[in-house]
């Protein structure tokens, strides 16, 4: 039985959002329906976006209006034409089972007369944006008498973009009697003076600590020069070769630009921005979720109301100039309880807002060191074995063809098949990070342990503290760093406070033990297996890669020697640091799929 219906949810509902997939309520769905259902309240809920609010109140909503009354009982507003349309759309598909249901999206930048048609046909449910609902309030288009559910979605958010006085004219309209139920991410003063003036009494509910961010995301940031940003940025995109991601800029110049450069170097990549036409933002909007593109570039206004499943990563190319903001827009990813992270690119000068947005969202976050070339052609190679692995095979289809495939690389071994096969994709990434800088800036001073890179765990820092292992297991292996630390941990049975930094690489990894605990690693791992295969942990010494701060600027990688999943070294023994500046954009020998 679907736990729905233990929180007083109809069978019709249940069975419509058992279809969509909705098994287990989320933690604001469970704690918040039993008291909207009950509809004696006024309510204020705050939670992080894509934690399943619109479920929240959309599903009491169902069960408290008048199927049989054709006029507005309840008022939806929020503050994108996204978000409306997002909004109504849910309601409608939780709504399938049931018989006269009527809801619209009112909102600008469509045809005001297809909405007027609407609202004069006969509606329950009305979901707006602000401006466009103001404007049918005044061609006097709609009852609001009847209303008896005002919520008020995102409403930090509306109000950052300005529709304090809106709102309150539209609330205006509407009896005093009704229950108002606000939803919002964060409580900024301006939110707190709307349910105190709107509001009486009502039930507080909070997920989470008030103003923090979603406890499944992870928060990294780059220190490098202003002239290089664009150029880190892409070697952070090639690292991630799954990416899906939603990249933040201050300006809609900004936003423009960055699409049209990354477009020109062969990335899926489009702008949104408010310059765009509605028709214009829908064919972006579309693309995106059907993952024809791999990057969103957006700035704030624009993105607000996105709601997509399965953002990877955010990445901030610009920092929010509020620092509230910061919270929206890593709120774009680990939506429904999945995990994801957030990127912030900034200069050495920027470190003190690190600072205060880790305070804001309540989580420490990693500085992290922008790949060098060799560790963006490693990632790309075995991410393009990953897709080999995975590929569906229509045996019906390539059948016919197999005895002439077979006759054309009869002179070639297997190997000599493999290594051409691997470099039709790989060569490319090698040529274009051939002999190209690092990236990473010298940071200013960051940190309370007086690291002068800014990085808790440099081996400056840790010299003398930490004794640095090298184990043969990585990202290849499906581990992340998270997975990585619970490994060692299990495996050494030692706290996850004597580990630290953790540097996940393709086939191997580097990962840090204060000296005390280090012989505990090496006695605990000597009999260890992963899926069959003997695990080796080795102190790191002067191996390659052992020297986290500096290895980056050195020259070419003694790793290369090792042999590892069938000869693959070090592409020719010179050192491949990736990626330069602007004037690289044209490189026409490269493209992203």
């Amino acid at each position: 039985m679907n736990p729905f219906i233990n929180l007083g949810i109809r069978h019709d509902i249940v069975n419509a959002i058992t279809d969509l997939g909705y098994e287990t309520p989320t933690p604001i769905q469970e704690q918040s329906i039993p008291v909207l259902l009950s509809g004696s309240n006024d309510f204020v809920g705050l939670a992080q976006t894509g934690t399943g609010k619109t479920a929240a109140f959309g599903l009491p909503i169902l069960e408290l209006i008048d199927l049989s009354k054709n006029q507005p009982q309840a008022l939806i507003l929020c503050p994108t034409r996204e978000l409306c349309l997002q909004i109504t759309s849910d309601i409608k598909r939780y709504a399938k089972y049931l018989d006269n249901v009527q809801a619209v999206a009112v909102y600008g930048g469509a045809n005001i007369s297809d909405q007027l048609r609407q609202i004069k046909r006969g509606v329950q449910i009305v979901v707006a944006t602000p401006g466009r609902m103001l404007d049918i309030i005044g061609r006097n288009a709609v009852d609001f008498s009847g209303v008896k559910y005002l919520v008020l979605d995102e409403a930090d958010e509306m109000l950052n973009m300005g529709f304090q006085e809106d709102i309150d004219n539209i609330l205006s309209t509407t009896p005093s009697d009704k229950r108002t139920w606000l939803f919002s991410a964060t409580m900024p003063a301006e939110v707190r003076r709307i349910s105190k003036k709107y509001m009486t009494n009502p039930f507080e509910l909070t997920m989470g600590k008030e103003n923090s961010g979603n406890v499944n995301i992870d928060h990294e940031y780059y220190i490098v020069r202003a002239r290089d940003k664009y150029a880190a940025f892409k070697r952070i995109v090639d690292f991630n070769p799954q990416i899906f991601g939603i990249v933040f800029c201050r300006t809609k110049l900004e936003t423009q630009e960055i699409a049209e450069s990354l477009i020109k170097d062969g990335y899926n990549a489009d702008a949104l921005h408010g310059d765009l036409s509605q028709q214009q933002r829908d064919k972006v909007m579309k693309r995106y979720r059907e993952r024809s593109l791999q990057l969103l570039i957006a700035t704030d206004v624009a993105a607000r109301g996105i709601d997509v499943n399965d953002v990877t990563h955010v990445i901030n190319y610009s920092l929010p100039d509020e620092l509230e903001n910061y919270t929206h827009r890593s709120g774009r990813t680990a939506r429904a309880g999945k995990s994801g992270v957030s990127i912030s690119i900034i200069n050495s000068k920027e470190q003190g807002k690190i600072k205060q947005m880790e305070r804001v969202v309540g989580k420490k976050f990693t500085k992290v060191e922008v790949p060098n070339g060799f560790d963006v052609c490693e990632k790309q190679l075995f991410a393009l074995l990953k897709r080999v692995q995975d590929v569906q095979v229509n045996d019906d289809q390539i059948g016919q063809y197999v005895p002439r495939i077979m006759a054309e690389f009869e002179e070639l071994t297997k190997e000599d098949v493999i290594k051409r096969f691997a470099s039709l994709e790989f060569n490319r990434f090698l040529d274009y990070y051939k002999n190209a800088p690092d990236l990473n800036a010298d940071a200013a001073f960051d940190d309370s342990r007086g690291s002068s890179r800014g990085d808790r765990f440099s081996r400056d820092d840790a010299r003398g503290n930490y004794t640095r292992f090298f184990i043969n297991l990585g990202s290849v292996d499906d581990f992340t760093r998270g997975d990585m630390l619970g490994f060692i941990c299990d495996n050494s049975r030692i706290g996850g406070k004597t580990i630290g930094k953790i540097d996940l690489k393709g086939v191997y990894t580097f990962f840090e033990v204060e000296n005390d605990a280090a012989a505990n690693v090496i006695e605990n791992f000597k009999e260890i297996d992963f899926k069959g295969r003997k695990v080796r942990v080795e102190v790191a010494g002067d191996r390659e890669g052992g020297d986290s701060s500096r290895s980056r600027s050195k020259g070419p990688r003694s790793g290369g020697s090792r042999e590892r999943s069938g000869g693959f070294k070090d592409f020719s023994g010179k050192r491949r640091d990736g990626g330069g500046g602007r004037s690289d954009r044209n490189d026409g020998n490269r493209r992203r799929r």
